[in-house]
């Protein structure tokens, strides 16, 4: 009798051996997005908090639908945005590496969708499902690669250019998502917050990529595909041998 790989062999009372077959692939979209012990979905309101800075982390939460953002505020109180994420991206990751406390807040810029997955089922997913633990460490991957190209685009790259790469990624140009040119609306002072300058530039800017035909600007920001032509070479030069 030849076993199929990963199938399970159980003896029926019979006394013969009946093979089960193995999960099937765990979609973290389909599975997430059912409610089940442990975790839950809700519709989150725009401007709608979910969890603030210094709250306990003691849950994932992953984003069907919306956009929310991610601030942080210092002592001095000065609100920065650190980051924007949307569908199909966890936040909140970080109590799973030990994190007892929020280190930032994080609020919805449009109605949203979220599931909240509590800590103690995220890691017993990890246990049980290698396919889960593997869509949520390229996650992880991902985000990490995203902040070191933030970096790299602070370091190096004028406000102008950070603008228009920070306008493709909200619109999902560049990941494997279908690019979304329609953003949710977002003010200049929060596009200012997230690329290190002020709002006056930003609006110079923004009026500058709609006169260039880059962005429609009307209460809303569309962005055209042509826009991609200003960041295409924004990387730092790497010397070929």
């Amino acid at each position: 009798m030849v076993i199929a790989p990963h199938a399970t062999a159980k003896r029926a009372r019979s006394g013969i051996l009946r093979l089960e077959k193995p999960p099937p692939p765990l979609s973290a979209k389909t599975f997430l997005a059912k409610p089940g012990k442990g975790r839950s979905t809700a519709k989150i309101r725009k401007k709608h908090v979910v969890f603030s800075q210094g709250d306990p982390a003691d849950a994932v939460f992953y984003v069907v639908k919306g956009k929310l953002k991610v601030t942080v505020v210092s002592t001095r109180g000065k609100e920065a945005v650190a980051a924007i994420v949307g569908p199909d991206e966890f936040f909140g990751e970080a109590c799973m590496a030990g994190q007892t406390l929020r280190l930032a807040t994080v609020s919805a810029m449009a109605e949203s969708v979220i599931v909240r997955v509590e800590k103690d089922v995220m890691i017993r997913l990890f246990r049980e499902r290698a396919d889960f633990a593997q869509t949520f460490t390229t996650h992880v991957l991902q985000r990490t690669m995203r902040v070191e190209a933030d970096l790299i685009d602070q370091l190096f790259n004028s406000s102008e250019r950070r603008l228009a790469r920070l306008l493709l990624l909200l619109a999902n140009y560049g990941s494997a998502e279908k690019p979304e040119p329609i953003l949710a609306k977002i003010s200049q002072e929060t596009l200012a917050e997230m690329i290190g300058t002020t709002r006056s530039r930003v609006s110079f800017f923004m009026n500058k990529f709609r006169k260039l035909g880059f962005i429609t600007y009307n209460g809303h920001i569309e962005v055209h595909k042509s826009l991609l032509n200003l960041v295409l070479h924004d990387h730092p030069y790497i010397k070929e041998e």
